[in-house]
């Protein structure tokens, strides 16, 4: 059970705590989406390979590096796709099945996987940076319309969905509970 010294606040550097009382939309809507990122990558922090790849139950092909993996399409396509309109390739699936980047990673390695991630985070930054929050875009071939706020509340829902999946492998892993 968490105890009050256990949450975060702006004594450890949550970005979230410090945010002024009058940021705006897009300042709060970035800070907490990085928090979910940076995250990520602590629930991820000093694990081999072979543990980011390692199943938290033996039913479940659901594994860190499999998150992370599909994070990163995640960002690629809400960000490439809707935001900027493009239609971006493949990360890492190679048939149409939409789960491939979750379960295939028998041979996937953290530096290449979070390499990988990093670069899309970076590039949906800069998109995001300059996009207006009221755009409303189309999805080519797809009947959805949405903002780009509701696009960056969509990634802040995604990390925050999957970091609980990743605290339960994780403390599967080697014991470490999530914050």
């Amino acid at each position: 059970m968490s105890t009050e010294t256990e949450h975060s606040s702006p004594d450890d550097g949550d970005l979230r705590f410090l945010l002024a009382e009058d940021a705006d939309e897009r300042t709060t809507l970035t800070t907490f989406l990085d928090f979910q990122r940076d995250a990520l990558v602590r629930k991820c922090a000093g694990l081999s390979d072979e543990q980011l790849r390692q199943r938290s139950v033996p039913t479940s092909s659901l594994t860190l590096l499999g998150l992370v993996r599909h994070l990163a399409a995640v960002e690629r396509w809400y960000v490439q796709a809707v935001v900027a309109g493009g239609v971006p390739g493949r990360l890492f699936t190679r048939t149409d099945d939409p789960d491939e980047e979750f379960h295939d990673v028998a041979d996937a390695t953290g530096e290449h996987t979070f390499a990988v991630w990093a670069a899309e985070v970076e590039a949906a930054r800069r998109v995001l940076a300059t996009a207006d929050l009221d755009d409303v875009r189309a999805i080519a071939h797809r009947p959805h319309r949405h903002s780009v706020r509701w696009v960056l509340n969509h990634l802040i829902d995604e990390y925050a969905r999957h970091l609980g999946q990743a605290d339960l492998i994780r403390e599967a892993i080697d014991g470490q509970v999530g914050e």
